[in-house]
């Protein structure tokens, strides 16, 4: 590839066609590359090219759907963007061990979202933070008036913290405002409302603020979901038994809770996705809240009921929405509310936390049994096979033989077509 410069001005002001042509001309794409660019498949250009910026084309990703789940008594199919193999299906599969006991129980989610504003160079820490209590009623009036209609359909501002922090610059006030943002993530409406009131704060309190934006890490928005996942249908005891010691590991070791948490998010991030919600947001919430201990640990706990079956737990903060944003614009995000006939963002986090668990004793299973690469390169060896440049007609066949070999290799794949092709029989 010849060396090109990426200091170009202007190109936000092309039309989609002629970033693509410049692009072409800098990287040297062919005909094909180009073709797939200007396929933005369910996006018109006009509705791609105002969600973000110096649009070229559309990144797809595979949608799928995990059955089997009964969450507070009530049947979901839930959709799935996510490019890993084997995990729409594990989701299904552990969904089906925990409705034999009634399937999964999510408690009540409340939509508490916290915005943070950053008070510095303060005279005197103690008086700013009497200010600051004694002022609530106002601060809080102040905030509610940037969204009359949240306040009218029962959500808005509601309370504030006010925490003292010692840092490198000297010892700060950081006062959380607390906002009821019901259906919607709520990151702009509480950033809104902490511009707002930042003036008056700073009138009051003397001191300089600088920060005023919301925190991903959303304790308020805690959600919790427990399942019985029977001890038969996992495998029997000692299937039980390695589940149970993986979780121990995970709950000493940060290097292995890592991982844990990992196969946790493999599902919620790919039900946030599909419902076009923020999924760095949910990731690093969930993140720090495994850290708030000072340690990172395990976002699921475990553990046996009198007759063996294992019974798991997850606590995870999780701010998603089901109005504003994404979730309204990008068409397939719709689709994937409708499928899931959510009638609330509280609803969608109970089904979140549930899915999270769900993939969480998936992963455990199989590496209590086969381990995690039998079950995942049985089905990755089918993706193998198509980087390979199988033909259609002999993926499967060339795909069973890579995992009866043990061999998942685009180079193995290429030596299995050339014996088929020779006429040996495999």
């Amino acid at each position: 590839m010849k060396e090109f410069r990426s200091d170009i001005s202007g190109f936000y002001k092309l039309s989609m066609d002629e970033r693509i042509k410049l692009l072409s001309n800098l990287v040297n794409l062919d005909p094909e590359e180009v073709k797939i660019l200007k396929d933005l498949g369910y996006f018109t250009p006009a509705q791609i090219d105002t969600l973000i910026e110096n649009v070229i084309g559309s990144y797809q990703l595979p949608f799928g759907l995990a059955f089997n789940f009964k969450i507070n008594d009530r049947d979901y199919i839930i959709p799935m963007v996510i490019e890993e193999p084997s995990v729409v299906a594990a989701a299904s599969n552990a969904a089906k061990m925990a409705r034999k006991h009634g399937g999964f129980h999510s408690e009540e989610v409340k939509s508490i979202m916290i915005s943070q504003i950053q008070l510095t160079k303060l005279n005197d820490i103690e008086i700013a933070k009497k200010t600051l209590e004694k002022n609530k009623k106002i601060l809080l009036k102040i905030a509610n008036e940037q969204d009359p209609v949240l306040n009218k359909l029962g959500g808005g501002a509601q309370d504030i913290e006010i925490r003292e922090i010692n840092t490198n610059k000297g010892k700060m006030i950081i006062l959380h405002l607390l906002v009821n943002v019901l259906d919607a993530m709520g990151a702009n409406v509480v950033n809104t409302m902490a511009e707002a009131i930042s003036p008056y704060i700073e009138e009051v309190c003397g001191g300089k603020i600088y920060l005023r934006i919301v925190s991903n890490l959303a304790i308020h928005r805690l959600a919790r979901s427990r399942a019985t996942f029977d001890k038969e249908l996992l495998g029997g005891k000692e299937i039980v038994e390695g589940i149970l010691n993986a979780y121990e590991f995970a709950l000493a070791d940060p290097y292995r809770a890592t991982t844990h948490n990992k196969g946790i998010m493999n599902g919620i991030v790919a039900l946030s996705l599909a419902t076009g919600n923020d999924t760095r947001a949910v990731e690093a919430g969930a993140h720090a809240y495994a850290s708030l201990k000072g340690r990172y640990s395990p976002l699921t706990k475990f553990k046996v009921d009198s007759v063996g079956n294992l019974v798991g737990e997850i606590e995870i903060p999780l701010a998603l929405g089901i109005i504003g944003g994404m979730t309204k614009i990008h068409p397939m995000a719709r689709i994937a509310l409708k499928i899931l006939n959510v009638r609330s963002a509280e609803e969608l986090s109970q089904i979140a936390a549930a899915l999270g668990l769900a993939q969480n004793v998936a992963a455990l299973r199989a590496l209590a049994s086969e381990g995690i690469q039998e079950g995942h390169m049985a089905l990755h060896s089918r993706n193998i096979a198509k980087i390979a440049g199988i033909p259609d007609d002999l993926i499967e066949k060339v795909a069973r033989k890579l995992v009866e070999d043990k061999k998942i290799r685009v180079d193995y794949a290429k030596e299995i077509l050339k014996k088929i092709e020779d006429g040996e029989n495999l």
